[in-house]
């Protein structure tokens, strides 16, 4: 049982029974800061742990890496293009462009909500701050990111004209989204403890959101949609999706515009403005974590 789980009711007890003496947020987040600087070489450690469970530091674990989006990417292509008979340029290059960064994030979304319930032989044998499990297990997947980009650069090749600079960007659009994936990750693993059906509804959510976020489509394709011309705030609402940023940033400077034209600069402004309010996302989804984590 964790030493921090809701099952034991002492505990609980002790850790809010007085809300007055409890640190203010403020504190919380600059403890959750010295922790996680703190335990670095935990955090390394928990890392490659990580890594060497899923196969991911060796050649046949990350195959999975280049298949898998590979084999996703065929089934989008088979089903938009030929099934609903949707023509967009290059469509291998362009679902490619939103698949690699959506497996990435649901991975590491996945692989968190189980990241502190399956270390509880761990948690008994040492003390030591839980939030730097989450953390490890969401920086455990940029490694399986890498990998994925091989069968990128293979459609990139194909396509050589869309190779450019601007494929320097991806690192930066890459950061940006692991500080929201970190927030979410927080967020699901503290929650998994006390609420152990949330991987399924998460699972299910993710899948929803898959669909809610222009992976298939771009955000230009809704704009010809009969029901957004009548209810224009429905564009608001889709753009307001973090991974509608996150999917036209990767798109622009590896795919190019949505009419198939050359690849462009990612827009800053938006890339900007979600990266301010994933900061703020993380900050509160730390807070979130230390509120539920008891004192002892």
């Amino acid at each position: 049982m964790l030493p921090f789980a809701p099952m034991q009711r002492s505990e609980v007890r002790v850790a809010f029974r007085d809300a007055s003496a409890r640190p203010s947020s403020l504190v919380l987040l600059r403890q959750a800061i010295r922790e996680i600087a703190s335990r670095r070489r935990l955090i390394r450690y928990l890392v490659q742990a990580e890594m060497k469970k899923r196969g991911s530091d060796t050649i046949l674990g990350n195959i999975w890496w280049v298949l898998d989006p590979l084999l996703q990417m065929f089934v989008y292509v088979v089903f938009v293009t030929i099934i609903a008979r949707r023509s967009t340029p290059d469509y291998p290059l362009f679902i490619m462009a939103a698949i690699l960064p959506w497996k990435w994030f649901q991975s590491a979304v996945t692989d968190a909500t189980t990241s502190i319930v399956r270390q509880e032989r761990l948690i008994r044998q040492i003390a030591f701050p839980k939030i730097v499990l989450p953390v490890a297990t969401a920086t455990a997947e940029i490694v399986g990111f890498a990998w994925g980009l091989v069968p990128l650069g293979l459609l990139l090749l194909l396509d050589s004209g869309r190779i450019s600079p601007l494929l320097l960007w991806i690192p930066v659009i890459a950061a940006v989204q692991y500080v929201f994936t970190l927030g979410v990750a927080m967020v699901v693993a503290v929650g998994n403890v006390y609420f152990r059906d949330l991987g399924n509804v998460a699972s299910h959510l993710l899948r929803l959101w898959w669909l809610l976020s222009p992976g298939l489509y771009s955000l230009a394709d809704l704009d010809g949609l009969g029901v957004v011309k009548r209810y224009p705030i429905l564009h608001d609402v889709f753009a307001a999706n973090p991974f509608a940023t996150l999917l036209d940033s990767y798109r622009r400077v590896i795919y190019g515009t949505a009419d198939g034209g050359l690849p462009v600069p990612p827009d800053l402004f938006a890339l900007g403005q979600l990266l301010f309010g994933s900061l703020i996302f993380l900050a509160l989804a730390t807070i979130f974590f230390k509120r539920l984590e008891p004192v002892r």
